[in-house]
């Protein structure tokens, strides 16, 4: 069976340190159908003379800073292959993440978008300070893993380039979450997925001030807005149950842990307007056993409260 030509796109802005790692990993693919596409979202560090240094090796276009999913498309559009592989500039594939995905879906065949779980890899300074791997979600439904952000970031995904075309590619309006704002459009459009089971690509957590990490607030509320639409859209399509509604409360609740952490009024407040229609629920890693007999005596409020003294 003949390979398709695979597109590498990457958007990059101001992230030196990790670009010649991000680049590399794609140029150095076992796929060896492939070709790699750098733009350049207004950077002002070295990143055009790390891009100068790769020659002919791969193709690159600087813009004005328009933003990530600008980048993408742009990047989309300079693109000549059947499929479409992103991967944002402080993260890294490993070097079979396509070959990989090709042997186990046999050919790419019954699939537009491959998944493959991920590896998270935590940074503090200068150092690797941990490494988990994301796992295969198990026994749920489509719609239930997205309900349960257990999706990979952006470099888990392989598209078919004419189903992420009749999509409309990347929503330039949406600052964050772009990936499952992306996602949530192929899952309402019946796109074929499919999973393998290889954690192929690196997501790397290395500061504060990213994209998805600077405003936790502005994250929640895009996050929120995104998972109200989805619950809306399967409840047009009679398709919410129980098992989608506790899906939906366990990210809800790790939202509200995760501003607590910020703004423990706001958190409480939040945390009430999702109990009220049914979109609490305490379970997952942010819901341990402790946690669970704090919140039993303290409600949510006192639990956060004591967790704070206790970190």
């Amino acid at each position: 069976m003949e390979k398709p030509l695979v597109s590498f796109c990457i958007p990059v802005r101001n992230t030196e340190r990790w670009l010649r790692q991000a680049v590399d990993s794609a140029l150095g693919q076992s796929w060896g159908q492939q070709e790699v596409i750098v733009v350049d979202d207004g950077s002002t560090d070295g990143t055009r003379a790390i891009l100068e240094s790769y020659g002919s090796r791969l193709r690159w276009q600087s813009t004005p800073p328009r933003g990530g999913n600008a980048a993408r498309n742009l990047a989309l559009s300079l693109s000549r292959g059947e499929w479409i592989q992103f991967l944002d500039a402080d993260d890294y594939l490993l070097p079979d993440k396509v070959e990989s995905q090709w042997r186990e879906t046999n050919g790419f065949q019954n699939a537009d978008l491959i998944l493959s779980p991920e590896w998270r890899e935590m940074w503090l300074d200068e150092e690797v300070v941990g490494r988990t791997q994301q796992p295969v979600p198990d026994g749920h439904d489509l719609f239930e893993q997205w309900l349960r952000w257990e999706w990979p970031g952006t470099q888990g995904g392989l598209w078919r380039r004419s189903v992420l075309e009749a999509l409309g590619a990347w929503n330039q309006a949406i600052p964050c979450c772009q990936d499952y704002e992306l996602y949530a459009r192929a899952l309402r459009q019946e796109v074929e997925i499919r999973w393998t089971q290889q954690p192929l690509s690196v997501y790397r957590l290395w500061s504060e001030q990213t994209v998805c990490r600077r405003d936790p607030k502005q994250l929640i509320e895009i996050k929120t807005a995104l998972i109200d639409s989805m619950i809306d859209f399967l409840k047009e399509q009679n398709r919410w149950n129980d098992s989608l509604a506790a899906a939906a409360g366990q990210t809800c609740f790790e939202m509200c842990r995760t501003l607590a952490l910020t703004d423990l009024k706001l958190a409480t407040q939040y945390y009430k307007q999702r109990e009220m229609r049914g979109l609490i629920q305490l379970t997952g890693p942010a819901a341990t056993g402790r946690y669970r007999l704090a919140h039993r005596c303290l409600g949510f409020t006192g639990a956060e409260r004591l967790a704070r003294i206790l970190r």
